[in-house]
């Protein structure tokens, strides 16, 4: 039970973490929006855009690893 329960910590934990990486990601992203643009302020806010997009796809990735955890838990599936 105990290794259980530490494995879903550790994916809670993980989520968590990668929530608030992608909130990090959509504020460096709203800031570079936020300004009077210039080409490379384009740049650079499209960069922002695809890494918020890659960390996105990761916290999805952390949410379904936490959900499945939680109904092997709860519903033995």
């Amino acid at each position: 039970m105990d290794d259980n329960v530490s494995e879903l910590e550790q994916l809670q934990s993980a989520y968590k973490d990668a929530v608030e990486q992608w909130i990090a990601a959509i504020r460096r992203e709203e800031a570079l929006v936020s300004v009077n643009q210039t080409i490379a302020d384009v740049d650079k806010w499209e960069e922002a855009h695809f890494a918020e997009d890659d960390i996105r796809s990761k916290v999805k990735a952390a949410k379904r690893d936490y959900e499945d955890a939680l109904r092997r838990k709860f519903f033995d599936f």
